[in-house]
């Protein structure tokens, strides 16, 4: 996961990197969360990161921030 997730936020310069709610929302998905916030804030320092509530709101989550920074 760390590779993927890595490889996907060196790609290219993000303003902002949006976490879904399937890694907010159960109990188990802690650790996993965790390590995307890390990841995000290691390879992705300078973008904001966003929370959806549900798929279609990805869009919004990212608009919230991007032209904050």
């Amino acid at each position: 996961m760390e590779a993927v997730v890595g490889n996907a936020l060196r790609a290219h310069p993000w303003k902002c990197v949006t976490v879904g709610g399937g890694l907010r929302h159960s109990d188990d998905q802690v650790g996993l969360l965790e390590q995307v916030i890390n990841l995000i804030r290691q390879y992705a320092p300078d973008a904001a990161i966003a929370f959806n509530s549900t798929p279609d709101t990805t869009y919004e989550a990212a608009a919230r921030w991007i032209g904050r920074q």
